[in-house]
């Protein structure tokens, strides 16, 4: 009979890559979501706020991906906003997994939990943790729900895997914009007028659902931290890609740089602005050689995930029609 895998947060962008990637692998998944949602057949209503539904959830499953989180869409008014919901969401899943007796947990986690508070220039490996005083709200959230897991699981004897993505992008299944595609969607859809000096280690959210189920699987993954992103990638260079791909199709991608103070004036008016203010003139240097050794774990080039994440958005009608001017603008 085939093994059940319990999927939190279903109806999320990475969440339902990787219930596609289980299912496309012969696994029966169970998700959970504050809500029923449309296109599963097992769903679970369990909120990561509230203890009610979680045993439920993991009744009869072999596995638990931990994939939920709170994400902003702009800066929290304080850090508890995103760190106690994290954190407390987190235990719930894993209590309720530790008395069900599941062979492993999966969690999502991120380099946020990795790269945040170094020195600029240093690259870093899964050893590597963020320095939690000097991290903004989200990369303390991840942080702290991260290494709450492995001490529950230290003290618990859950067998426990953390997936630390870098930036994901990628197909969207649903005519929903995460944070983690506003950038793609800024450009393309001409919402700001030049790239400000921010990038990020880019992972594609097909590949991301792969390392999950390849953590679950693998025999030696258990008790490891696997980081899963490419090099660094300014934004300005995602805009040139893109630029090349859609401009002679209509669009007019920017492909100009937005000087820092320009950044600094928009920010007060926009909650995205003012979250990509922590990244400017940051480079996100990170290894995943460890998840290449142990996993066999692969990752499509970045190109492949720029295109891809645009043509969804497109094809979801995200995005305006191209314009009737051919011409690139810069």
């Amino acid at each position: 009979m085939a093994e059940r895998v319990l999927v939190t947060g279903a109806s999320g962008y990475i969440a339902g890559h990787v219930v596609a990637e289980l299912r496309s692998h012969g696994y029966l998944v169970r998700g959970t979501a504050r809500r029923p949602v449309e296109g599963l057949d097992d769903v679970v209503v369990a909120d990561l706020s509230r203890d009610d539904g979680w045993s439920a959830a993991v009744e009869g499953c072999d596995y638990v991906m931990h994939v939920a989180s709170p994400l902003p869409d702009g800066t929290p008014k304080s850090d508890d906003e995103l760190v106690r919901p994290a954190v407390d969401g987190t235990l719930r899943v894993l209590r309720a997994a530790a008395a069900a007796g599941v062979k492993r947990v999966v969690m999502t986690s991120s380099i946020a939990a990795v790269s945040a508070g170094h020195a600029d220039g240093v690259r870093l490996t899964e050893a590597d943790w963020s320095v939690v005083d000097r991290s903004s709200a989200y990369e303390k959230s991840k942080t702290l729900a991260e290494r709450a897991a492995w001490d529950f699981a230290r003290e618990s004897g859950v067998e426990l895997v953390a997936i630390n993505p870098g930036l994901v992008l990628g197909p969207l299944h649903t005519p929903s914009i995460g944070t983690s595609v506003q950038a793609l969607y800024q450009l393309l859809a001409r919402k700001v007028p030049a790239s400000p000096k921010i990038g990020f280690a880019v992972v594609d959210v097909r590949d991301v659902a792969a390392a999950h189920r390849l953590a679950m699987e693998s025999p030696i993954a258990a008790g490891n931290r696997y980081i899963v992103a490419g090099e660094h990638v300014w934004m300005r260079e995602m805009a040139a890609v893109l630029a090349e791909e859609f401009n002679p199709r209509g669009y007019r991608v920017p492909t100009g740089e937005m000087p820092t103070w320009v950044l600094r004036l928009i920010a007060p008016f926009d909650r995205t602005i003012r979250l990509a203010l922590g990244f400017v003139g940051r480079r996100e240097l990170v290894s995943a050689d460890k998840a290449e050794r142990e996993l066999d774990w692969t990752m499509r080039p970045v190109r492949d995930t720029l295109v891809d994440t645009a043509n969804s958005l497109i094809e979801l009608g995200l995005v305006p029609g191209p314009s009737k001017k051919k011409a690139a603008v810069g």
